[in-house]
């Protein structure tokens, strides 16, 4: 489906008198395109033009910016952030990104419930550990834990990209879950088997 640059997607029909520039538009129309729908966290900024604009970008920076993490590392680690926290949205929206990324139908319920029994490799599990650890007790990060990210094999900049997506998700969940954001239910569908 062709769309020029200035048009909004279908989704933001009715919010036509927002004042988005044209990368704006153009960011929501490929999700809406590759989704199939426009995700609620971004209709939830509806209110201000601006503070989406900082969002997406925001956003876009952190998870599909030039990184050694892969997005399914990135996108399980939101998982098991959001989990952590309890936040609706996110568990079901990313587990969903998980289980497409992943090829595995279970692997994100399974991070949702219990990350340590999953069968993700050692690296990415001493990555989900930290990540636990950052989001319960930040201020017990040590030495000892920014180690052992690195004998499992990240970088320096690993760890800092590592630190930027939980905070990332710790800062998304409590906007989330504070303003009962809930869920588009395509995600619930997204990447399953059919039974």
């Amino acid at each position: 489906m062709n769309k020029k640059n200035d048009e909004l997607p279908i989704s933001l029909k009715l919010k036509s008198e927002l004042n988005l520039s044209n990368e704006i538009k153009v960011i929501l129309n490929k999700f809406e395109e590759k989704l199939g729908f426009l995700p609620n966290v971004f209709k939830s900024f509806y209110h201000s033009s601006k503070k989406l604009a900082s969002f997406l970008s925001f956003r876009n920076e952190i998870m599909l910016g030039n990184s050694g993490l892969s997005l399914l590392q990135k996108e399980m680690i939101a998982v098991v952030v959001s989990s952590i926290n309890n936040c609706h949205y996110c568990l079901v929206s990313h587990s969903a990104a998980v289980r497409e990324l992943s090829n595995n139908p279970i692997l994100g319920d399974i991070l949702i419930m219990n990350y340590r029994v999953s069968d993700v490799s050692y690296k990415d599990m001493v990555m989900l550990n930290f990540a636990e650890k950052l989001t319960k007790e930040s201020s017990k990060i040590n030495e000892y834990d920014r180690e052992e990210l690195r004998k499992a094999g990240f970088s320096e900049n690993d760890i800092w990209d590592i630190c930027e997506v939980v905070g990332f998700f710790n800062y998304t969940n409590r906007l989330a879950s504070g303003t009962k954001m809930i869920p588009n239910t395509e995600y619930y569908f997204r990447s399953r088997k059919k039974v």
